[in-house]
């Protein structure tokens, strides 16, 4: 009981919305949603996108929250509070945030790194095509630095709690973030030709309906919710019983939306401009959109280069650090709940863990370069990634939505839901849970996992 007891909690109901938000919002928002809404029709796209998002999208959140808050417990806690047989599928969820931390953190330190060259180099330095970033990305000094830089900052903002810590950190990033998107997005809109980016942006493409652009949408919108990383459901231990948890996942992934929608509205047009396609610009993503293409269309801005260009990498390095932060406290709350150890002893015990794997995917990219996992071109950012994303994560979820459904059924997580609120939408989130997810969830796994191997493409 001592431990319950003394288990962090937010301040309110808004405090765990933003923070849950903020975990959402991340560099996944930026770099491939504008990409997949150029490639898959535009308004198309975004209109699936939507659909999803409150219908498969918020019933597995209000899953996730909901077992979250029911125990009172970090992943593997919370399986295991139903019998010890169902530890395994809490540890393979604990997995996942330790996988990606040290490598979200080095992508972190790109970000860091270009926010940081808009102040001290010339634009044109940085839109120097793949140079800039190859010459940064291979060299371990450069690189590490900024990785490191980025951890410490992530780091220190867990190490001041849940209440001192990430509430106040997301209190003041995400109202910059969205007013940062919004000013840039506002500006690129005033350049000649953006509104032909806008308008192809907006505008639905029937002709491009397709179970490829359903699963695109569909994989897009899992891996931006933080669904199966531990998140949601640690986020949901701290919540209290009073809070309506049916209103909340609606604001969550809401929010989480409407940061995917402006970053396409700063990044399409500006991109349409640049290369005059949809085309052109659904030939680039992630970080080739990123890090290559976008510093080439802040440089034809002029004099505003510099500083659009440092407000953009601003907002990414806002996006980033929000998700960091959450991927951070679900490790710290899986140690200190498994380990029964301090918060400050857990939180050192993942920092040391986060470097070292951090610094060890980094290599990938110079001294370790020769380790290539999943064939010619590969690095071991590019394996971690695969294995997180693509197979654990699916898995995991496939396996909750199957405890949930088929094993305790799902009236033990309504009764919590109606803890705080009526649940008008009781059997149709029943319904998906037990036959409508695990199908979804099963496609997801075959078609990003057959993507790697090319018999895919998104």
């Amino acid at each position: 009981m001592a431990e319950i007891a003394e288990r962090a909690s937010w301040s309110g109901k808004w405090m765990f919305i933003l923070s849950a938000a903020a975990s959402a919002v991340g560099l996944g928002n930026m770099w491939r949603f504008p990409y997949l809404a150029a490639k898959y029709g535009g308004g198309m796209f975004i209109l699936t996108y939507i659909l999803l998002v409150f219908t498969f999208g918020i019933s597995m959140l209000l899953l996730e929250t909901s077992l979250g808050r029911k125990t009172g417990q970090s992943v593997i806690g919370a399986f295991r509070s139903f019998g010890k047989k169902y530890t395994f599928i809490g540890v393979l969820a604990a997995i996942v945030p330790f996988i990606i931390t040290p490598y979200y953190c080095i992508i972190g330190g790109w970000v860091a790194k270009y926010m940081a060259s808009y102040l001290t180099d010339t634009p044109a330095d940085v839109a120097n095509g793949s140079t800039f970033f190859t010459g940064f990305i291979t060299s371990p000094e450069a690189s590490s630095l900024f990785m490191l830089v980025f951890m410490a900052v992530a780091f220190l903002v867990v190490s001041l709690g849940v209440k001192g810590g990430i509430e106040k950190a997301n209190l003041v990033m995400m109202p910059l973030l969205l007013v940062a998107a919004v000013a840039i997005a506002v500006y690129v809109a005033s350049f000649p030709g953006a509104l032909d980016g806008i308008a192809y942006y907006l505008t639905p493409d029937f002709s491009k309906f397709s179970p490829e652009l359903v699963i695109a949408a569909l994989g897009q919108m899992f891996y931006s919710l933080s669904l199966a990383m531990a998140i949601m459901v640690t986020y949901g231990s701290y919540l209290s019983k009073k809070e309506k948890l049916t209103t909340s996942v609606m604001w969550i992934g809401g929010a989480d939306l409407t940061v995917s929608i402006l970053a396409g509205f700063m990044i399409v047009p500006a991109a349409f401009i640049a290369m005059g396609s949809a085309e052109a610009v659904a030939a680039k993503s992630g970080p080739s959109l990123m890090f290559i293409t976008l510093p080439g269309v802040f440089e034809q801005m002029g004099a505003m280069a510099p500083i659009i260009g440092f407000a953009f990498f601003l907002l990414v390095f806002f996006a980033a650090l929000t998700s960091a932060i959450s991927l951070i406290e679900a490790c710290v709350s899986i140690v200190v709940d498994s380990a029964a150890w301090s918060r400050r002893k857990a939180l050192v015990g993942v920092l040391i863990y986060t470097v070292a794997m951090g610094l060890f995917i980094n290599a990938g990219y110079n001294g370790l370069s020769f380790i290539q996992p999943l064939g010619e071109g590969s690095t071991l950012l590019d394996f971690a990634d695969f294995i997180s994303n693509s197979v654990i994560m699916p898995i995991v979820e496939l396996l909750t939505v199957l405890f949930v459904g088929w094993i305790i059924k799902p009236k033990v997580l309504v009764e919590e839901i109606k803890r705080s609120a009526d649940f008008r939408a009781e059997k149709a989130w029943t319904i998906m849970v037990k036959y409508v997810a695990p199908i979804l969830l099963i496609v997801i796994l075959v078609a990003y996992v057959g993507a790697q191997f090319g018999i895919f493409s998104f």
